[in-house]
């Protein structure tokens, strides 16, 4: 199996036929061994008796079926475990994917790279989608140390190592390239072609600027601090405890000067800042403990093996 086309679907059923043929058009003419897997996220449109009746008409057709709506990142997952290809490619099945992109896809990912990302760089979205998910990737591509134009784009080109390495859950898909360039894998984007939406509706909606703020947090924390979370909490715990320190100096001075300070509320504000310092360092020790007991668990992705080993 060469290439392995994974598509989430979500009351897609006006798209899919559509999709499919395109699909066709572009991978026959490549020469090249292929499947299209389908996961049907729990729609409730008949996308899942439309696919039993177009795996009649395309063999290199796999259909996945959830018994309910998971979300995106569970599609995605349960599409990569499945997913035999030496590349797989990711698309919504919408149609504002192009699949023309494909080829050019596979051809920057032969240039070396692990995964290599859509940038959506003209957008057929309406300004309220365009905004936030330009203020989104800017903040992203800062965090993660990664000049990306567009990380939310469905379409993406992987070498198979990659999305057999990504653990992909909850709303994690907004952040794959992120994820697999702090595992260390080569990371780039292409700009590429994107279409108005003809059938039905954006099934996400304004959480979805909260869940992306909660899910870089993270991101940033499994990327940077899963093995050293004392790092940060320490550094929480440090600062907290620095600050009730000099509150509570400054108060003390003001008692030697006369002034009376047991009612005053930022005496027991500086008391609490100093608790707290002390459970963040606290949490901290206890994360390093549960860490280091789960370190022989910890999976470190290998490039390369050079001779025997």
């Amino acid at each position: 199996m060469e290439i392995s086309i994974v598509i989430p679907a979500y009351n897609e059923a006006e798209s899919l036929p559509e999709l499919l043929k395109q699909l066709t058009a572009v991978l026959q003419p490549m020469n090249k061994v292929y499947e299209i897997i389908i996961i049907d996220d729990g729609s409730s449109d008949g996308t899942a008796g439309l696919l039993r009746t177009l795996s009649l008409e395309y063999p290199n057709l796999k259909a996945l079926i959830f018994r309910r709506n998971y979300g995106k990142s569970p599609a995605l997952s349960e599409g990569f475990r499945v997913a035999k290809g030496t590349y797989v490619i990711t698309m919504d099945g919408d149609l504002q994917d192009d699949p023309k992109e494909i080829p050019n896809l596979l051809a920057k990912i032969d240039e070396g790279y692990d995964l290599v990302s859509g940038w959506k760089k003209k957008r057929h979205d309406p300004l309220s989608k365009r905004l936030p998910s330009k203020l989104f990737n800017y903040i992203v591509s800062k965090a993660a140390r990664l000049d990306l134009n567009d990380f939310n784009c469905g379409l993406k080109a992987y070498r198979n190592e990659v999305v057999k390495d990504l653990q992909v859950y909850g709303e994690l898909h907004r952040f794959l390239p992120f994820l697999a360039n702090a595992k260390g894998y080569r990371v780039t984007e292409i700009a590429v072609q994107h279409h108005p939406r003809i059938h039905g509706v954006s099934k996400f909606g304004a959480r979805r600027y909260l869940n992306g703020a909660f899910d870089l947090m993270t991101v940033l924390f499994l990327t940077r601090f899963r093995t050293s979370p004392l790092h940060i909490f320490g550094t929480m715990g440090l600062i907290s405890f620095l600050i009730g320190v000099l509150i509570e100096t400054y108060l003390i001075s003001l008692w030697f000067m006369g002034e009376g300070i047991g009612r005053r509320p930022l005496f027991l504000w500086g008391i609490f800042m100093i608790l707290m310092g002390i459970q963040f360092v606290g949490f901290g020790l206890i994360a390093e403990m549960i860490s280091a007991n789960q370190a022989e668990n910890v999976r470190y992705t290998i490039r390369e093996v050079i001779g025997e080993e």
